[in-house]
């Protein structure tokens, strides 16, 4: 977000968006950040199918070093309007309408597909047991971004003094003493979507240091990173340190996590926006960034069913690494496929692009039913 502190500035290919006008340079970097995420869950899936090698692998790893911090970051970039210009109760409702909805319904969609194959085999207690951990754990990355936005949010009403309150809540948060559920991912993504709502902010400091010296932030950056790659292991993400600290070996794996990202994801961006200024014009950046980066919900959810429905099928146990590559590589033009084809056919389809896609449905079929009722 280095070269987007400036307030109002605009990168190459902004275009109308109703009265405003739409940085496609963010959507770009969704688009492949969103891309990354696939590629991340292949790796994990298919590639690396049965074994923990994939902990350790530099794809793996270079990957999960910045991605979700990354997108959190900007998720709390592009969010700051809302929170500051809407009401809370507006805010909140229209968050939930455009999260936590289709969340649900391609939740439900997971367990009723599982259902229908093993529910002979299990009692109806543990069925809905399969459907709460559906709807906490598969999208918990959904539930991260929901909970920030409330947060800031609520931390906002504070006035002059919202700045170090959020600062000092992420701080708060990233080392409490919970790793119930989902609570260790929120404490990991958390401090990013402060960081990034927080760039968004016309604070001054912004433009005074960071743009004047951004080329040495960015070797630096890009130097820590580099370091902190190396040092990455297994037990560095928090999946597996759960974000806790209880002694000197976790300290050093958590602050090891949280510097590694946070370079990884600072030069990540930059390099993305560069990017776009070179191919900002070609047919792939367009596709990119109009196609998946303006779909990574819809891109999220449907890849998130069919991982969770691959947990049912047992294959590829005896696949050679070139027939697993192949085979990875199919999947996910097939997600990207199907999710396209669903968010063209739902968004003419009424409210239900709300519950499957969670996008609005298309202004003039909204007023061709005004004029029908």
């Amino acid at each position: 977000m280095l070269d987007h502190i400036r307030a109002g500035a605009k990168g190459h290919g902004s275009c109308p968006a109703g009265t405003n006008n739409r940085d496609l340079s963010f959507d770009f970097a969704k688009g492949i950040l969103i891309t990354l995420v696939i590629i991340g869950h292949l790796l994990q899936y298919f590639i690396y199918r049965g074994t923990d090698a994939f902990w350790l692998s530099p794809y793996f790893k270079s990957i999960y070093m910045f991605h979700m911090p990354l997108f959190m970051a900007i998720s709390g970039y592009l969010s700051s309007g809302a929170i500051l210009r809407k009401s809370f109760t507006q805010g909140a409702s229209e968050r939930a309408m455009q999260l936590l909805l289709p969340m649900l319904f391609w939740c439900t969609l997971i367990w009723t597909l599982k259902s229908a194959v093993i529910f002979p085999t299990k009692s109806l207690t543990d069925t809905l047991l399969d459907l709460s951990t559906e709807v906490i754990g598969t999208y918990w990355f959904i539930w991260a971004a929901f909970i920030s936005f409330i947060l800031i949010r609520v931390l906002t009403t504070f006035n002059r003094l919202s700045m170090w309150i959020i600062s000092a809540s992420a701080i708060a948060v990233a080392f409490a003493p919970i790793t119930l559920s989902i609570t260790p991912l929120l404490k990991y993504t958390y401090p990013f979507y402060c960081l990034g709502f927080l760039f968004a902010q016309p604070i001054g400091w912004q433009n005074g240091v960071i743009w004047r010296y951004k080329s040495i932030f960015v070797v630096l950056l890009s130097i820590a990173a580099f370091i902190c790659f190396l040092g990455w292991g297994k037990e560095t993400y928090a999946y597996n340190n759960l974000v806790l600290i209880h002694d000197e070996p976790s300290a050093k794996q958590v602050f090891l996590m949280f510097s590694g990202s946070l370079a990884a994801s600072a030069v990540a961006m930059q390099s993305m926006f560069q990017c776009w200024r070179l191919v900002y014009s070609t047919r792939v950046a367009r596709f990119v960034a109009v196609q998946l980066g303006q779909s990574t919900l819809l891109l999220y959810l449907v890849q998130g069913a069919v991982f969770r429905l691959m947990d049912l099928i047992q294959f590829g146990e005896v696949w050679n690494l070139t027939t697993r590559i192949a085979f990875a590589t199919v999947l996910g033009v097939a997600i990207v496929v199907i999710a396209m084809a669903i968010r063209s056919i739902a968004r003419h389809l009424g409210y239900v692009s709300r519950i499957v896609v969670g996008a609005p449905p298309r202004p003039s079929l909204l007023k061709s039913q005004s004029v029908i009722n």
